[in-house]
This record gives structure tokens, sequence and C-alpha cells, in this order.
């Protein structure tokens, strides 16, 4: 929504290295999704590598694992140069499997766990297209290989602690969607008509498996020992009121010992709101105590009742005018969308003309004069276009 999330994400980073040093952590394992897209701008690039930096200072191991918003090229370039910083990262799925199985180690230099390092998994890097398999054939085809990968995986930690002659826990990643996750609407699908969800018991018997990909912390069928952390700050308005956390992960060589969430700090306060404008100014007043001129309170605005005005955008501004808010996104109750479209239920679409179609939904949205003009320009074009292959 045109908001950088730089000074959280870098607040944060300084919080997460406290509670290493706070706790003496060993290691820290990130699940997936270190950057938003493929190509991650500089400053993000720079904060990354500093906290590289900063956790290899404080004495613990990271493990990097890539997501499926991460570019494996961007990811794979540094992996050398990281590995001198007791940074592994693993951008893919690897060449050979056993890349994929780390011996980790306590900060006094003992093999403490086994860590089963699996990224997010592309359907490129663990099956070949078979001719003529419908959608169903695939996701099962898909899902499968996942399965088999783990499998594999597991069983080389199980052999490599036989070798080792000590019962370490073994610990594995995955960057995925499962059965029963609750999503948010910042999730982006990964496995897009492919794969819907990973079983639960389709994972091996790890001692804990830590995930990615969903932004909501949550055990995963009610299982202590498969969680998904979240993300660490909410990445979208339905994420709020839900707190955000990190999971402090404690094993022995009889498993899992325990389990605690660090609630992270909120750095950046959101908001929504539901109203009419008189409503919705008392709310503003009120919620506007939680930000201040240097950190203004994000608002996502719900309009009851007052929705049908052509000046309800420049409204709203000035109402927040006078408090340290900011409107990110305005809404209007569905249910009087819904009224309002039901007004016109004796029309067909025969009656009406594709601009009238058109025209129709805008008056749906509070836009500004530009970007009206800006979607009537493209609607002409696409029209004329559509036009021109029928003739």
């Amino acid at each position: 929504m045109g908001k950088t999330r730089q000074a959280e994400h870098q607040a944060f980073l300084a919080w997460l290295i406290a509670q290493v040093v706070e706790y003496q952590v060993d290691a820290v394992i990130i699940a997936g999704d270190i950057f938003d897209t493929g190509t991650p701008p500089s400053y993000a690039r720079e904060m990354y590598n500093e906290f590289i930096g900063d956790l290899h200072d404080v004495g613990a191991k990271l493990v990097i694992l890539g997501g499926n918003h991460d570019s494996v090229a961007v990811l794979g370039e540094s992996k050398n140069i990281l590995s001198r910083l007791s940074t592994i990262v693993i951008p893919s799925v690897a060449e050979t499997i056993d890349q994929q199985l780390i011996v980790l180690e306590n900060r006094q230099g003992q093999p403490a766990a086994l860590l089963c390092g699996i990224p997010f998994i592309r359907a490129r890097d663990v099956m070949q297209s078979v001719a003529g398999q419908n959608a169903q054939e695939k996701q099962l085809t898909l899902q499968e290989a996942i399965l088999n990968h783990y499998q594999k995986l597991f069983q080389l930690a199980e052999a490599k602690r036989s070798e080792l002659g000590s019962p370490l826990p073994i610990i594995a990643t995955g960057h995925l969607t499962t059965v029963g996750a609750s999503a948010s609407e910042s999730v982006r699908e990964i496995y897009v008509g492919s794969l819907e969800a990973f079983p639960t018991a389709a994972f091996p018997p790890a001692d804990y498996i830590a995930l990615g990909h969903i932004h909501r912390p949550q055990k995963v069928g009610g299982l202590d020992h498969i969680r998904y952390c979240g993300s660490p700050i909410p990445l979208s308005f339905d994420e709020i009121g839900k707190p955000k956390e990190v999971l402090l992960v404690e094993l022995n060589e009889q498993g899992l010992k325990e389990i605690t969430p660090l609630l992270v700090p909120c750095f950046q306060p959101l908001v929504t709101i539901k109203g009419n404008l008189t409503e919705l100014e008392r709310q503003i007043a009120e919620v506007a105590k939680l930000g201040t001129p240097a950190t203004p309170v994000w608002l996502e605005v719900t309009v009851k009742g007052d929705d049908y005005l052509s000046d309800l955008q420049p409204r709203i501004e000035a109402i927040c005018e006078q408090f340290p808010v900011e409107v990110l996104r305005i809404r209007r109750d569905r249910s009087e969308s819904v009224a309002r479209l039901q007004a016109f239920d004796k029309e067909t679409l025969s009656e009406l003309t594709t601009l009238d179609v058109f025209e129709k939904r805008l008056a749906q949205e509070e836009l500004d004069p530009e970007t009206l003009e800006q979607l009537h320009v493209r609607y002409r074009s696409v029209i004329e276009r559509l036009h021109g292959d029928v003739q």
C-alpha cells in the first residue's frame, strides 16, 4: 500500500539479536521467505548482511531456507562466503540430498542436533512432467514426491545419528501449506493447481518441525512439535489482533523439551475501524493515542451508511489531519454495496452497455480522479483491442 516496512524490520532484527543474547541461543532457523520478492532492493540486502554479521558476533549459528518468494540465485550467490560467518544457506533442493543434512553444534562446538534443511520445494526439483496427467494426478504425484524427499532426508539423519553414536534430536523444516493451517489475505498460493495442502501425517517423525509460509503463528493439527512461528510483523490488516512471535525451542537427547513463544513488540500500530462518519471521527480520535508524529497509526477504514457520498475520501482525510494517523485503505461496508446493487435488480445485461457495467462497478469504489481516468483509459484500450480481434 505504498508504505515501506524498513524501520519495522530493522527494529525486529535488533530485538531478535537481543533475544539470542539473553537466552544464549545456539542456532536460529529461518524457514523461508527471507525477502518478499526475487529482486529485493539494496537496503533489504544490506539489512540481511548486517543481521548475519551481528548474529555471528553474538555466537549463534544461522540456517536460512529459501521460500517461495525468494530467488534461488539471490540467496545462493553469497552462501559460500556466508558459511564463514556461521551461516548455512539452502536456497533450493540440493543436487545431492545429503547437502541438506546439517549437524548443528552448540556454543561449545559439540554436535547438539541434526537438521533436515528443507526449503520451498518446486515441482521441477522433485518430479518430471508426465504427458496426459490431469490436475488431480499431478497433485498426487507432487505430494508423493515431497513426501519421498522428507523420508529420504530423515533416513539420512537417522543413519548419521547412528554414525555419530549419540542420540541427537532431529529437526526438520519446510515451506509449504499444511492441511488445516489458517492463512491470511497476504499469503500467496505457492502450488497453484498442483498441491493445495500437505498432509500432516506425511511428515517424518522428527522431534521438531519448523515451518514457514503461513503468517499466523500456530500448531499444525494440534501437535506441539509441528509449528508455524508466523511472520515477524503483520503483513495485512487481517493479521492484526493476533500477537506476532518467534519460537524458542529447547531440545535435548530425549527430544523436544520445551517451546516458549517470545512475543514480538509492535513496532508499527495498525488498526481497522468501521462506522459512519460520526462514529469514525470518534474512533479515529481514540486510536490516535496509539501513534506519535514519528510513528503514526496506519488505518484501514470501513465506511457504513455514508458511503454514497462522492467526497468520502476527502472528508475522512480531513478528520485525520489533526491526529497522528494515516489512512492506507478505505472500504465500503459490503452489505451497503449489496443493497445498492439490488436497486438495479430489474436491469438486465441486455439493457446495459459494457461501459454501463464498468461504470456501475467503479461506483462501488472511492477512487481519486487521476486513478479513475487511468482506469477509463485502460478499459477503453482493452475494448478497442477486443473489437479489433472480432473484426
